[in-house]
């Protein structure tokens, strides 16, 4: 391993007190965790350079069949206009979607010398809970998030950018946002990555990080 890849490995275990941040964003056919399907599902991995800034670096993105019993909201099918019975959304169980997913976390978890994987969502419970459904409902063993904490970009945003909306929040921070777009999973979750490592490297900008010593 080289010196530059031991700095990487640092800075990001070091930043987020072991924990290595994966933005994730679903798309379902409701609001219950346990009793709606979950439909789409996107990940994005993230790099730190050797300065400690953040950049979103890998998505990874599944179209999911409902789960035998799911229920499907027409309402919130109508939101996102997804039909889950499309045979070109060339759809996935969830089992193997998440097994694959894991194993690419686990992955990154393993280069940065993390302890786990924390989620960060924009509004991170509702993302959170869903994801924990799954790995329950699928008996996962090896899931490599934190079984209840969370980064939660909609209270972060609050904050840092007197905004909670997604759109509005990256729009305020410079952040080009397709509202056409939005409500894919892989587009939401690239963008609150996009929104997750602006407010982390702005604040390294404004002398938050690394924390002096004095």
């Amino acid at each position: 391993m080289s010196n530059e890849e031991k700095q990487e490995k640092t800075l990001m275990a070091q930043r987020f007190r072991g924990f290595l941040p994966v933005v994730v964003d679903v798309e379902t056919g409701g609001f219950d965790a346990e009793r709606d399907a979950l439909l789409e599902i996107a990940m994005v991995t993230l790099r730190m350079d050797d300065e400690g800034y953040l950049h979103p670096h890998e998505t990874l993105s599944a179209n999911v069949h409902p789960f035998d019993g799911a229920n499907l909201e027409q309402e919130a099918l109508d939101f996102t206009g997804i039909d889950p019975f499309d045979p070109e959304r060339d759809a996935e169980f969830e089992i193997d979607v998440l097994t694959t997913m894991f194993q690419t976390i686990r992955r990154e978890i393993k280069h940065y010398g993390c302890n786990r994987a924390v989620l960060v969502g924009h509004n991170s419970h509702f993302d959170h809970g869903f994801l924990r459904s799954a790995v329950a409902r699928n008996d996962i063993k090896r899931d490599p998030f934190h079984p209840f904490s969370s980064f939660d970009t909609a209270s972060i945003a609050a904050i840092a950018l007197g905004q909670t909306v997604l759109a509005k929040s990256c729009i305020t921070a410079g952040i080009d946002f397709d509202n056409n777009a939005a409500h894919s999973a892989a587009y939401d979750t690239w963008k609150t990555a996009e929104l997750f490592c602006y407010i982390v490297n702005r604040y390294k900008d404004l002398g938050g990080w690394p924390l002096s010593a004095e």
